[in-house]
């Protein structure tokens, strides 16, 4: 398996503990493990299955996950370290669904 799919899968699995910990203690801690942890969880799976969707899907999920991220680290303080964190997944997300293309992209010509 190439390095930028077990890198995307790492990431999948520690936003997916990102989550519950930063929710831990919820009232709507279910809901908060069907809504936010489950996602990235399934898509490591399909990334490890090596389906090719997979990827892509994360990719798309990840810009929801920024956007989520941006909201509260400017809105609500006391959880900025939390979204500071998902900020920062999710932008690794983005990068290890891309950086395949990008290898392909500006692979040097023999």
């Amino acid at each position: 398996m190439d390095r930028s799919r077990l890198v995307l899968a790492a990431l999948l699995q520690l936003l997916a503990v990102l989550y519950a910990v930063w929710f831990y203690g919820d009232r709507h801690y279910v809901a908060v493990l069907l809504v936010f942890c489950l996602p990235p969880l399934l898509l490591m799976i399909g990334v490890m299955a090596r389906r090719p969707s997979a990827a892509f899907w994360a990719g798309v999920f990840a810009l929801f996950w920024f956007a989520h991220a941006v909201m509260v680290a400017y809105s609500r303080p006391p959880e900025a370290g939390y979204a500071w964190g998902g900020i920062v997944l999710s932008v690794g997300i983005v990068l290890a669904t891309s950086w395949p293309a990008f290898r392909k992209r500006f692979r040097k010509q023999a």
